[in-house]
């Protein structure tokens, strides 16, 4: 039985035979997320957490161009203060930390790109499977010139190492499916969308059918091992990122499609 629940035009949500599946619907926009997608998503993991019949999610976007690509960027043209960029940073380790904490496995349906916030929600995720059109980075130091929140951060750090880490982000390269593979950014390759979809669906069969309480103290005690950079230890960071002309340099260059000059300051 399909129950669609708490689905809006640019986030499906449904419900199958305790599967649960939350899309990323805005492919004119390579399924950036607003804000308010944002809070959605938290609130499904909120809902799943309350929900015991729910035994696994499937997180994905709508086509084959892109995962998620993101935060909207139009949406920090509304960044006036210091307080804002503290503000929109809490907001999302709040929400990803959320989805981090979602009790049941959460896989990842990752075809072509998955870059910025689309990248910092793969990596909350439990089982990230892509296609061989999958790439995966984070872009910001030819793009935005801002900086990942420390949760993204401490996650990537955990997940691929602090060297790699670094190389990702200096270079601000996206890695293709091949090497996400072997550097543990993704778990399992397919050759394409309708491939992708039914591994995603097999594998949250496979680990819905086993005990819910090994696997929710497994995932649990394995976010405990890792530490996480708290708000307060890194606020000193956003808030140089986030102030720089730099960031509006970058941020403007973006929406209007062309290159930042940027000046470091």
């Amino acid at each position: 039985m399909n129950a669609p629940v708490n689905s809006s035009e640019d986030l499906l949500y449904a419900v199958e035979d305790g599967i649960a599946r939350l899309t990323f619907n805005r492919p004119q926009a390579r399924n950036a997320l607003t804000f308010a997608m944002y809070e959605q998503m938290a609130k499904v993991c909120e809902d799943i957490n309350a929900d015991r019949s729910i035994k696994a999610l499937i997180l994905t976007g709508t086509g084959d161009k892109a995962f998620a690509s993101g935060t909207d960027i139009s949406q920090f043209r509304a960044f006036k203060t210091a307080q804002d960029s503290l503000d929109y940073e809490a907001r999302i380790d709040r929400v990803l930390g959320t989805l981090e904490s979602c009790r049941v496995p959460v896989i990842a349906a990752i075809a072509g790109a998955c870059t910025g916030g689309g990248a910092g929600i793969a990596a909350c995720c439990d089982i990230r499977i892509g296609t061989e059109t999958t790439r995966i980075g984070f872009p910001i130091a030819r793009t935005l010139g801002n900086c990942l929140s420390m949760s993204n951060i401490s996650r990537l750090v955990a997940l691929i190492g602090p060297a790699r880490t670094k190389d990702l982000i200096f270079k601000a390269r996206l890695v293709e499916a091949p090497e996400a593979l072997a550097l543990g950014l993704l778990n399992e390759v397919v050759p394409d969308v309708e491939a992708l979809q039914r591994r995603a669906m097999e594998t949250a069969k496979l680990v819905a059918s086993h005990a819910p309480i090994t696997l929710e103290v497994t995932k649990e005690a394995v976010r405990r091992i890792r530490r996480t950079l708290s708000r307060d230890e890194g606020e000193d960071l956003i808030l140089k990122a986030y102030m720089s002309e730099d960031f509006r340099e970058g941020m403007d260059a973006f929406l209007n499609k062309r290159a930042p000059n940027f000046k470091g300051r």
